[in-house]
């Protein structure tokens, strides 16, 4: 017998089943890591063919709430975490926002020459030496990101010997150093992680993500820090809010209000 009858009309079937396992997630029937049951079993609850049920599915996995996997059935994700560009807080502010526990596990720190890419960030000479670091953000005992930072090192001798784990970066490099970042230029780009990075994240090889290069500028727009960020793309998605200025009416010099 079903447990929740479609009705005929304007809202098609599918758009119902959709909605219905909508709430069902919301509410916490199923669970994160949860196995839906069998689309044959759901067209019984519903009461219906196996059509409304499958677009009801693809449209929830296309939203990042299913994960559909040919030979194990669909799973229930964990929602994905809201990540501003651009957002000021750290990551442990970030995270305990969003009502989790954060962690930070230095993977990697050492000196390194700079290749073109960083040397070119950081308007250094192509070999200098520079400041590695791979850290490894844990939300809840989960790795989300995972971040390869480099800094001059000349301008910040010493940092390694700091406990990189525990302390803010940025704060460290503020109160240590008189570096201050002030702001930040940022590209985002869709990548398939590779071995190393997906190892990390606990995924698997060539699984989507999203990259986040970017450099962090002090006061007199001098180079502090390159980034390159790989954030898990199940687990989190990026915003952007920003003003639109319209061109200035002609003759007059006054913007259109949007």
């Amino acid at each position: 017998m079903a447990r929740y009858r479609l009705e005929s009309g304007s809202t098609p079937l599918h758009h119902q089943v959709y909605l219905d396992l909508s709430t069902a997630l919301d509410e916490g029937e199923w669970r994160p890591g949860d196995r839906l049951p069998p689309e044959r079993e759901l067209a019984r609850r519903y009461g219906c063919s196996l059509i409304p049920v499958r677009r009801a599915l693809d449209e929830l996995t296309r939203e990042g709430r299913l994960e559909r996997t040919r030979g194990r059935g669909t799973f229930v994700l964990h929602p994905r975490l809201e990540v501003e560009i651009g957002h000021s807080g750290s990551f442990a502010d970030l995270m305990r926002m969003h009502g989790m526990d954060p962690d930070t596990r230095l993977i990697t720190s050492r000196i390194e020459p700079s290749g073109e890419v960083v040397a070119a960030a950081l308007a250094l000479p192509p070999g200098t030496h520079t400041i590695y670091l791979e850290r490894l953000r844990i939300a809840d005992g989960e790795p989300l990101f995972l971040e390869q930072v480099y800094l001059p090192a000349d301008r910040f001798t010493g940092l390694l010997d700091h406990d990189l784990e525990r302390n803010s970066l940025y704060d460290l490099l503020a109160e240590q150093y008189g570096a201050v970042v002030v702001r930040a230029r940022e590209a985002i780009e869709p990548v398939l992680l590779r071995a190393h990075e997906a190892h990390l994240l606990d995924q698997p090889s060539g699984r989507p993500a999203l990259l986040v290069e970017g450099v962090a500028f002090g006061p007199e727009s001098e180079p502090i820090e390159f980034t390159r960020s790989y954030i898990r793309g199940d687990r989190a998605r990026l915003s952007f809010e920003g003003s639109i200025l319209r061109p200035p009416r002609p003759g007059t010099g006054e913007t259109d209000t949007p």
